[in-house]
């Protein structure tokens, strides 16, 4: 094992590495096209000074990049604009903002072999828009059937513990964290989804899952990093998807240990004749969760950056003792325990994802006349994406009188997914959300539906008992409405564990006195300096 650790480390080749400020090829079609378009066009029509800072960005990208890189992913990044977009004072977000094919252009190399969204290939209803995921969004229910609380302590939770006894064992005390994470994350990644850990794993596959998560942190296709990683997952990636697909085969034969311990087996039992859920489907979402559930690797260095005893913060820490002193795991009648409130309200503040990107379409003519590329007949296609803020809408004076402190008392009095009924919704003042209230009924043996709320939340009733959620625009961090993330509870449960952790054990957060701390990509956007590490108290 750690032999395969040295091994995956040389993944992250190029450091952080210098770079100039853009790189030195750019490839020879699109300044050919440009060339072009300024031979046809009258000089007065196009101004010199557009061709001359196209040949500048050629002349500074690095002339190792392959051309089709350059051309499908440097390009692109280069053409693309993110928009913020409101704070929404309900947890809806209109239809308008589709998330079909809402990832930025730049990083469909990551997912398919073209470079471009592929569909007849597999897809992940994270980049589906509504109108294709079947009547009232039963592809987000079938998916979210894998992930519903009351799985979780049966069927994950063992191997969720098992990961972070490892983690946290002693003989890795006081050393740098997050790196540490990152080598052993992969096997519980692959234990929830495919029942697979340890040597089962090939070195492939874990070096793919390391190269994607370091291209979503680095992000700057013209950084070295991001390129020789974001190249080894397009090595890697009919590999992926093949052994992907082995595995789920294996789940469906139960040739494995327990597959009903795995979140593929819920994906293939309820996916019913597989129209909206195919079995290419199941395994697109398998490794397209390299998205979702990196983000893990933020919070769990958020949380661990305000527990900290040197530089933390003193409300969440305070927070920490009185619910853990407690009956933290008790509800006693309430919707959520004393724990599960103050894992909500550490998402409200870190809010590792920061916000939820819609596609948006430039409408290329206006009152305003043509666009520029029509105007100097530029042969580029730009995309344009919006975010609607979880952070800036969690901490929304509209939302909470005093949104800055930490309190995660204040969701015992704002509505949850149970109470946002049809009733509800006429008293708000709305007809309906984008579909009705319906339920859909698993067929994996269990006694329990996936329902919806007025505003769109999905969320689980087993055994007749609803399991919902924090309803309420300002709660954030896992999205609204019918856009919202279904693995939001799977993800506040595997907190709660470690949390439980660290009270159990007395972990101490701390800074380590580290000369040069390592640069760790530990999630999308995100590079930080891994010099937190941890001790046992007694």
């Amino acid at each position: 094992m750690e032999t395969k650790i040295v091994e995956r480390r040389t993944v992250l080749k190029g450091g952080a590495a210098a770079f100039g400020m853009l790189g030195s090829s750019a490839s020879a079609s699109m300044l050919t096209s440009i060339e072009q378009a300024h031979a046809d066009t009258p000089p007065s029509s196009l101004p010199d000074q557009i061709l001359s800072a196209f040949q500048r960005f050629r002349e500074t990208i690095p002339a190792n990049f392959d051309q089709e890189y350059v051309e499908k992913v440097v390009r692109p990044f280069f053409l693309t604009s993110f928009y913020e977009g409101e704070r929404p004072m309900l947890p809806l977000i209109d239809v308008t903002f589709s998330k079909e094919n809402a990832l930025p252009y730049d990083l469909w190399g990551l997912i398919t072999r073209d470079w471009r969204p592929t569909p007849e290939d597999g897809v992940t209803v994270f980049l589906q828009g509504l109108e294709k995921r079947g009547p009232n969004n039963l592809r987000k229910r079938i998916y979210f059937s894998g992930v519903t609380p009351d799985l979780y302590k049966p069927m994950y939770s063992a191997k969720v513990v098992v990961f972070f006894d490892k983690l946290m064992d002693q003989k890795f005390a006081n050393k740098p964290f997050m790196r540490h994470y990152l080598d052993y994350y992969f096997d519980l990644y692959w234990d929830l989804h495919l029942g697979v850990t340890a040597d089962a794993i090939p070195f492939e596959v874990r070096q793919i899952g390391e190269a994607f998560n370091t291209v979503l942190a680095y992000r700057n296709p013209l950084l070295p990093i991001t390129y020789d990683n974001y190249m080894i997952v397009r090595e890697r990636l009919d590999f992926l998807k093949s052994w992907i697909d082995d595995r789920l085969a294996d789940i469906e034969s139960s040739k494995i240990k327990n597959p009903e311990k795995t979140i593929a087996w819920y994906w293939l039992k309820n996916a019913g004749d597989g129209r909206h859920f195919a079995k290419k489907d199941v395994v697109f979402e398998c490794f397209h969760n390299f998205v979702a559930l990196s983000q893990w690797g933020n919070s769990i260095f958020g949380i661990m950056s305000r527990l900290s005893e040197d530089g933390g913060d003193p409300a969440v820490r305070a927070s920490f003792q009185k619910t853990m002193s407690g009956n933290f795991d008790n509800a006693n009648g309430a919707t959520f325990s004393p724990l599960e409130l103050f894992v909500m309200e550490l998402f409200r503040v870190i809010s590792p994802n920061g916000g939820s990107i819609s596609a948006i379409h430039d409408a290329r003519t206006s009152a305003y006349g043509g666009s520029p590329q029509q105007k100097f007949s530029l042969p580029m296609e730009r995309h344009s994406y919006i975010s609607t803020p979880h952070t800036s809408t969690s901490l929304d004076p509209v939302h909470w009188k005093d949104p800055n402190a930490f309190d995660p008392s204040r969701y015992l009095s704002v509505p949850t997914s149970a109470q946002i009924t049809e009733d509800k919704c006429d008293q708000i003042g709305l007809a309906r959300c984008p579909f009705e209230i319906t339920n859909f009924e698993v067929k994996d043996g269990r006694k329990a539906n996936i329902t919806n709320s007025g505003f769109g939340t999905v969320f689980g009733v087993v055994d007749g008992k609803s399991l919902p959620v924090c309803d309420y625009a300002g709660f954030a961090p896992f999205g609204f409405g019918y856009r919202r993330c279904p693995g939001e509870q799977l993800t506040i449960q595997v907190f709660e564990d470690f949390l439980r952790k660290v009270w159990r054990d007395k972990i101490v957060f701390r800074k380590l006195n580290l000369a040069n701390a390592g640069q760790v990509p530990i999630g999308p956007t995100a590079v930080i300096e891994d010099d937190l590490g941890f001790t046992r108290s007694a």
